[in-house]
């Protein structure tokens, strides 16, 4: 099995990987461009169909709005974060250097310690004492999970279930805050079930951390055993690792002789409903592009400052994908790998994806989806307040509490 998902994983990836200590090209010259920007991923790297590659298509968007040449470098292991950062800032003509990932964290500090005149950007980094030449960008992950726990808790309380799930990569502060957001969701959908049905109910939320973001094997167990504990929809927020939970998801489907769910699965960082069509009824997007975009604009234009920009629902960097969404994902990926893609999928045309992502999601009511519209709406306005796990203390209060109200109360 682990070899198969591998294999699987792999086919998926439509995207080359840079080696590590290779820098690559990825816009036009240098000679015809007015400057250049670098990226450097984390150890997930191009073609985890999520942060990562969500990180490239907003260098991407970036370098061609601007004209601007993009150089990628790929991180193999922890130890190269540092030295690739220095090789990109030893050169000094780049715009600025983006980190991707909360691991890199120490390293940006480090080397932008070292090159005060590099403007750096790092996505999910966040330290008091980092140099003023850094842009921390944050994102609220704890708004958009409130948004598919609440989605997730409704469609199993609608199917008479009483268990969700969801599987997280390494337990690091960054995930706590989509475990807590994601709890917070499903106890506010478990009173407003109450409120429009009369009954009560109890949804459990089943959770493990794999310690890899990775090895789509140990998805896929975990995603098995949620199931086979009763979750009707799991949330992946594992990265490569999340890949194994959509199969999981599709093997009990085609055992139950179904080709749409639920049970489902819930995607996370992109819209990756594509990538199982029928068990995957959502995805949360953090729009990392959009970090990276304002990070290049600013340096362009001469407004880039140090310090952190968060993004939350009401600035659009994170949400619920809807199914523009996901086939504009889809159409990022390159023309000869959609053919390829949906060949595999079964289908003759993006048209026939588009409307069976469609046909999925009308398998959930529109009453949910428009509760899940209602809880936007109240957090955008301020007055739902989702609170943030950053430690194990404050991920374990959340956990014990009893309602949505006592969890807001822990809210910062």
């Amino acid at each position: 099995m682990r070899k198969w998902l591998s294999l699987f994983l792999i086919g998926l990836l439509a995207i080359s990987v840079v080696a590590s200590g290779c820098i690559s090209g990825g816009g036009e010259t240098s000679t015809q461009t007015k400057g250049k920007i670098a990226i450097v991923y984390d150890v997930g790297g191009r073609g985890d169909l999520s942060f990562n590659d969500m990180a490239y298509i907003g260098a991407k968007k970036a370098s061609e709005d601007f004209n601007l040449e993009l150089v990628e470098l790929q991180s193999n292991t922890e130890d190269d974060y540092v030295k690739n950062l220095e090789t990109l800032a030893q050169q000094g003509d780049y715009l600025v250097i983006i980190a991707v990932g909360f691991m890199m964290t120490d390293a940006v500090k480090k080397v932008a310690a070292e090159y005060p005149n590099q403007h750096f950007a790092i996505i999910d980094g966040f330290d008091p004492e980092m140099p003023d030449n850094v842009m921390m960008i944050l994102f609220k992950e704890n708004e958009g999970s409130a948004l598919v726990g609440a989605l997730s808790a409704l469609i199993a309380a609608d199917s008479g279930k009483d268990k969700v799930g969801i599987v997280l990569g390494m337990e690091i502060p960054v995930l706590y805050k989509f475990e807590g957001g994601y709890r917070f969701g499903v106890a506010w959908a478990e009173d407003y079930y109450k409120q429009k049905t009369g009954k009560d109910v109890k949804i459990d939320v089943l959770y493990q951390y794999t310690g890899t973001f990775t090895d789509p094997a140990k998805g896929y167990q975990a995603a098995k055993a949620q199931l086979d504990q009763g979750a009707w929809v799991i949330y992946q927020v594992a990265g490569g690792t999340g890949v194994g939970v959509f199969q999981a998801v599709e093997e009990y489907l085609k055992a139950h002789n179904q080709k749409m769910g639920p049970p489902f699965a819930v995607g996370v960082d992109s819209a990756q409903d594509w990538i199982k069509p029928g068990a995957i009824i959502a995805s949360m997007m953090k729009r990392v592009d959009v970090g990276v975009y304002t990070a290049v604009k600013d340096a362009v234009e001469g407004n880039f400052k140090g310090g952190v920009v968060e993004l939350g629902l009401k600035e659009g960097g994170v949400g619920v994908s809807t199914v523009d969404d996901v086939m504009a994902m889809f159409d990022s990926l390159p023309a000869d790998t959609q053919q390829q893609k949906l060949k595999e999928l079964g289908f003759n045309s993006k048209d026939d994806l588009k409307k069976y992502l469609e046909d999925t999601r009308k398998q959930v009511p529109d009453w949910i989806w428009q509760a899940v519209d209602e809880l936007k709406g109240k957090i955008v306005s301020g007055e739902i307040k989702v609170p943030k796990a950053f430690n194990k203390d404050e991920i374990e209060a959340i956990r014990n509490a009893k309602t949505w109200q006592e969890m807001m109360q822990l809210a910062k």
